[in-house]
């Protein structure tokens, strides 16, 4: 039986909230700017930047998850 050690990967992430359009942007491997429709209210452009970003890069938004920056602009994104 083999051992298999998976490390997470981690995204730099740049939201702005409430934008005309939702999209992201690949900046490099690991940095991405996201644009949400969504406000920064009540975590509502945290779970739209999560969206957009599973769609981006086919993942479940299940394997995201916002480590540091819960309510800043700059996030710090983990993908398990």
């Amino acid at each position: 039986m083999a051992l298999r050690l998976a490390m997470a990967q981690r995204l730099s992430v740049t939201v702005k909230a409430s934008a005309r359009r939702s999209g992201v942007e690949k900046i490099s491997d690991t940095e991405f700017a996201v644009t949400a429709r969504a406000p920064a209210r009540d975590g509502a452009a945290n779970r739209a930047v999560i969206e957009a970003l599973s769609i981006f890069l086919a993942i479940p938004k299940s394997t995201l998850r916002i480590v540091r920056g819960h309510a800043a602009r700059k996030k710090l994104i983990e993908i398990d």
